[in-house]
């Protein structure tokens, strides 16, 4: 069976390049998941591609017709384009499909392209997460996402960390990392893992580290641990590969 497709991730962008390289590291293990499946054509036919919606030299709308160009040239009729977001905010629901919609209209019918739904509805995503760190084994979890301002679209992390006995909190709104720590403290608890709830290690979740160092200097009674996001890992590759199929 033929795969008429080519992939494309596309990431938020940042000015910090350990992001871009997870992403292009990401976009390689995916690589390997097509190849290893045995229904393509061969390595070098198949396209796998990154873009990012923000600090680009390049419009994101112009990164897809740049790599719809290249996907034209190995015969590819689609486009499988996946949002590397973990929640429905602005950038999922408006910013990339206005995006994706204005290259189509520059493409025409020279291909089409799909818009996956984002990673971050992947059932088995937060069990990866928490997959990927059996050191963390204290008896409460903070999952700790960026957070969005959109109306219900924090929703999703709150449901995460019920359904892994963990309670949410967020670096862009309340309830914050710190208020959390506190009223967990309050509590009676003293062991608290903190799991940050990105893709890739950058200037995000190295500021949250610096909170966590900052809060048990505050709190020196208390044992807090700090995990590790998802990162660019073959088991993340294929539940991409998963979504797009689905």
């Amino acid at each position: 069976m033929l795969r008429p497709s080519a992939y494309l991730l596309i990431a938020h962008g940042s000015r910090d390049p350990r992001p871009q390289r997870g992403l292009e590291e990401l976009a390689q293990l995916l690589h390997k998941q097509l190849v290893s499946q045995g229904e393509v054509r061969g390595a070098l036919m198949i396209r796998v591609g990154t873009a990012t919606l923000e600090l680009a030299p390049l419009p994101l709308h112009e990164q897809i017709c740049q790599f719809a160009t290249q996907a034209i040239g190995t015969d590819c009729q689609q486009i499988q384009a996946l949002p590397l977001f973990l929640l429905p905010g602005v950038h999922v629901m408006e910013d990339i499909p206005q995006e994706v919609a204005i290259a189509q209209q520059r493409l025409g019918e020279k291909i089409i392209i799909n818009q996956q739904p984002h990673i971050g509805v992947h059932p088995r995503l937060g069990q990866l997460l928490v997959n990927q760190q059996p050191s963390l084994n204290a008896p409460i979890k903070i999952l700790v996402s960026h957070g969005t301002r959109r109306p219900g679209g924090n929703q999703p992390v709150a449901a995460l960390a019920e359904q892994l006995g963990a309670i949410d909190a967020y670096w862009s709104i309340e309830p914050t990392l710190s208020q959390r720590v506190a009223n967990l403290k309050s509590a009676g608890y003293q062991h608290i893992a903190i799991v940050p709830y990105f893709l890739f290690t950058g200037s995000i979740t190295d500021a949250i580290a610096q909170s966590v160092v900052e809060l048990q200097q505050q709190y020196p009674q208390l044992q807090l641990e700090f995990g590790e996001p998802l990162c660019a890992t073959p088991e993340l590759a294929e539940l991409i590969l998963d979504l797009i199929e689905s």
